[in-house]
Parts: structure tokens; C-alpha cells; sequence
């Protein structure tokens, strides 16, 4: 009898055993599935950083036909409506062209994306405050500045954020000494708008793809 009782302990020592095997195992399963459904701190803050540079890219979007309507007085001189003389006075003016954009691919980068976003702002950056010493009525221009310059760093804190290597500051263009004239200044304006449209345009389409990628190993 007593043998009867000590194998009925063992077989209920044992279930009890299997059972807590099961609920720790069930545990651990349960939380390695939270672990990888919630996104991790630096992917979402990726994410996060760069849907807000989105939005300030179309908030300068938004900007150019107002500080356009501010800053130039010539009726000529319309946005979306280039002509062969202004080609011919860009040439003049030694007015740079904003960087080339590619979609993401091994050979053009999530690095060599980002980093043709910050030339392009410092180009623009440098060309619009150029400008403006020479313009009537910059206001809308110096709050267009303004929003590029935070801009300038959304970029750098989504490349920190992306652990990339810091990027080289623009040297310039040398703009100003190229001026000889309040006419001038207001084509080199309206040329620099019209580029800094289809600029932005490429921004927002490449930050979107940044967004959506797997390039970043954390995410």
C-alpha cells in the first residue's frame, strides 16, 4: 500500500514539475514575442526623426511661391516656367545645381542619400542668404532660412541616429562677388527657388524610402 502511495507522490510531483515547465516556457515565449513586436528606442527614434524632416521639407515646399511673391518684383519671372535666358544667366551667374538623388541601392546609400540632402541645404543656405542683402523685402526669404537651417540639423541628427560618419561643411559659392546688380540678384533668386523646389521634391521621396528601408541593422 504504501508503495501505491509513494508511486501516485512521484507521479503527482512530476506532473506538477511538467506543469511549471510549460508555464516558464510559455513565459519566456510570450515576452521574446513582446521583445520583437515593439519596435526598439533608436529604430522608432530613427522613424520618428526622419517623418519629422519630411514634414519640414514640406513646409519649405509650402514656403518658395510666398517668399517667390515677396522677392521678386519682375512679372517675367514665374515659378515652373524656365526659359533658355535664364539657363544662360545661371551659366553666367556660376549658380551651382543642387546634388543628384538615386533610389536606395548598394551603390547609392542610405549614407550617400543623406549626404547629398545636407550639400544641397548648405548649398541652399548659402545662396539664399547671399540674396537676401540685395533683396527689398526679405522677410519671407530670412523665415525660408530658417526652416532650412533646422532642417540642416534633422539631417544630422537622423545621420547620428543612423551611427554615419560626420559630413564635410560646405565651402561656399562664391555667389556675392558675381552680383553686379539688383536684377541680377532677383534671377539668381528666382533660379535658386526653382531648384530648391525640385530639390525639396527629391528629399521628400528619398526620406520616404529611408523611412521604409531595412538599411538600418537596428530596425
Amino acid at each position: 500500500m504504501q508503495s501505491h502511495d509513494y508511486v501516485a507522490k512521484v507521479k503527482l510531483l512530476f506532473v506538477w514539475t511538467l506543469k511549471g515547465y510549460r508555464e516558464v516556457l510559455f513565459l519566456h515565449c510570450a515576452l521574446a514575442l513582446l521583445a520583437r513586436a515593439a519596435p526598439r528606442p533608436a529604430c522608432s527614434e530613427f522613424h520618428s526623426t526622419v517623418n519629422a524632416g519630411m514634414t519640414m521639407v514640406k513646409r519649405v515646399l509650402l514656403s518658395i511661391p510666398d517668399v517667390h511673391k515677396s522677392c521678386i518684383t519682375s512679372k517675367e519671372l514665374t515659378l515652373g516656367s524656365p526659359t533658355k535666358d535664364l539657363q544662360y544667366l545661371q551659366s553666367e551667374l556660376m549658380i551651382p545645381t543642387s546634388p543628384s538623388f538615386k533610389s536606395l541601392s548598394t551603390e547609392f546609400t542610405m549614407e550617400l542619400s543623406l549626404d547629398h540632402m545636407y550639400q544641397g541645404l548648405q548649398l541652399y543656405q548659402d545662396l539664399l542668404s547671399t540674396v537676401r542683402h540685395r533683396l527689398p523685402n526679405p522677410d519671407k526669404l530670412t523665415e525660408l532660412l530658417a526652416v532650412i537651417n533646422d532642417l540642416l540639423a534633422q539631417v544630422l541628427k537622423i545621420r547620428e541616429l543612423a551611427q554615419l560618419e560626420t559630413v564635410t561643411q560646405y565651402q561656399g559659392s562664391g555667389l556675392s562677388a558675381r552680383l553686379n546688380s539688383d536684377f541680377q540678384a532677383e534671377i539668381a533668386t528666382h533660379i535658386t527657388l526653382e531648384q530648391l523646389t525640385s530639390f525639396s521634391q527629391h528629399v521628400v521621396r528619398s526620406l520616404r524610402k529611408i523611412s521604409h528601408s531595412k538599411l538600418a541593422v537596428w530596425c
